[in-house]
């Protein structure tokens, strides 16, 4: 998919001679049709420098900034005009005309359009407005309506023109919580309808949970997305949790790019560290659905990573001298409650002894029980299985990897990569644990 948005290797600068000062420093990142792309960061840190290079209304110094496929660098002021022409802006500022009416404001945007009649400008101002919740302020003047409807009148007009891109600098920043709520809320739904790419600068921690994607500036150097989001307690719960509710987590956990999860997981773990602190005040029935999700996508994920046919995650039960779990094998299956004897198995022979077992053919192992393949049809090869410890160390669970692709084993590269995702599956399955004990009044371990 060829991108909407397409920054490699720019440097900006400001000003000249010894008061020179470079502001960006080596920017490569890109946005897709449908993405919504936030980026965070300090004042100062060149956010919006590098929003007005991709918006074409500042000169591209150092580097390639293609937006809708046209070269800004170098560009002719023809090219220039044309970018700006095609895409939406919004900005803290409404930026409405007071004495024209909303309907006139939004209006003015289809002007720039040729072939588009003063009726069917009009006809769609109306129906745009209605789309943002202000069927009945139409023909209001800008003093006539409060920040947050102003500002759906400055989505309006950045939308009614069907742009493939739309820029947004600091939406929400004027706003209460509730009419940011409200503004970015019709921002993603309307860019989603309309296969919008997205990209937003802002301060707000309040509204994370819209970015398909972060990107972080510091110092006008891009860096990882994880850590930012992980330094702002609860965000990245928020996001998890708006997935949740949408029904999107899993999708969404699967299409991360191998190193974004990995990051994204650390940022998961650090949050469920701090829930596990916390847990006497949470909303139980909500929090043990959404980590029960979590779960789900990240062993989906990880059996993604590791070429694997099946994960699974395993909880000891002691007091049933069983192994339990109900995690599902593929996104949109219903999880399978499996138990499994702690006595004998694979997974049995990890939860007792603690140690990691890596065997490319399960029958011919000794420790191997066939009894569930037996009743489930499920013909098991290969094998990876790694205990799970909690923070004290002691040993609650084991992760199990069936079948590599390819009929191959599982790799010391594997096996490595596996025991490291041991320790976030083992705060996310405690997360678990704690959540179900404190739902059913029972004390927390």
């Amino acid at each position: 998919m060829t991108p909407c948005i397409s920054v490699e290797r720019v440097n900006h600068f400001f000003g000249a001679g010894s008061l020179r000062k470079q502001i960006l420093y080596d920017i490569r990142t890109e946005v897709h049709p449908g993405e919504i792309v936030i980026t965070m960061g300090p004042s100062g840190s060149g956010k919006t420098t590098l929003l007005t290079l991709i918006g074409a209304l500042r000169s591209v110094q150092e580097g390639s900034v293609k937006t809708l496929d046209l070269e800004l660098n170098g560009a002719s002021a023809a090219t220039l005009m044309k970018v700006r022409s095609s895409i939406g802006f919004i900005f803290q500022a409404h930026n409405l005309l007071d004495s024209l009416t909303a309907c006139q404001n939004v209006q003015m945007r289809l002007e720039l359009e040729t072939g588009v009649s003063p009726a069917e400008a009009r006809r769609r101002a109306v129906e745009m407005l209605e789309a943002v919740g202000l069927a009945d302020r139409v023909d209001h003047l800008p003093r006539q309506l409060s920040g947050g409807q102003k500002q759906r009148v400055a989505i309006a007009r950045a939308l009614v023109s069907r742009p493939q891109v739309l820029l947004a600098d600091e939406p929400t920043a004027a706003l209460d919580k509730a009419s940011g709520r409200e503004v970015v809320d019709i921002l993603h739904r309307l860019a989603k309808q309309q296969n919008c790419a997205i990209m937003l600068v802002t301060h707000d921690n309040r509204i994370l949970d819209i970015a398909d994607r972060i990107i972080t500036l510091e110092d006008g150097k891009l860096v990882s997305t994880g850590t930012e989001v992980a330094r702002h307690a609860g965000h990245l719960m928020t996001a998890l949790a708006h997935l949740y509710k949408s029904g999107d987590l899993v999708r969404h956990v699967a299409s991360l790019p191998d190193d974004q999860f990995v990051e994204t997981l650390a940022g998961v773990t650090s949050e469920f560290e701090q829930v596990l602190t916390a847990l006497d005040t949470a909303n139980h029935d909500v929090v043990e659905g959404l980590v029960s999700q979590v779960l789900l996508a990240v062993t989906l994920k990880i059996r993604d990573q590791l070429h694997a046919d099946r994960a699974t995650v395993f909880v000891v039960d002691e007091g049933r001298e069983e192994l339990w779990s109900r995690v599902a094998h593929h996104a949109g299956d219903t999880p399978l409650d499996i138990r499994l004897p702690l006595s004998r198995g694979i997974a049995g022979y990890v939860a007792r002894t603690g140690e990691p077992v890596n065997i490319p053919d399960a029958h011919a192992d000794a420790r191997f029980d066939p009894a569930t393949d037996l009743a489930t049809g499920y013909r098991t090869r290969s094998m990876l299985t790694v205990p799970i410890r909690d923070r004290q160390q002691r040993l609650f669970g084991v992760a199990q990897l069936l079948n590599k692709h390819g009929d191959g084993a599982f790799t010391a590269d594997d096996e490595r990569a596996f025991a490291e995702f041991a320790r976030p599956l083992a705060v996310i399955l405690e997360t678990c644990g704690r959540v179900a004990r404190g739902a059913a009044g029972a004390p927390a371990a």
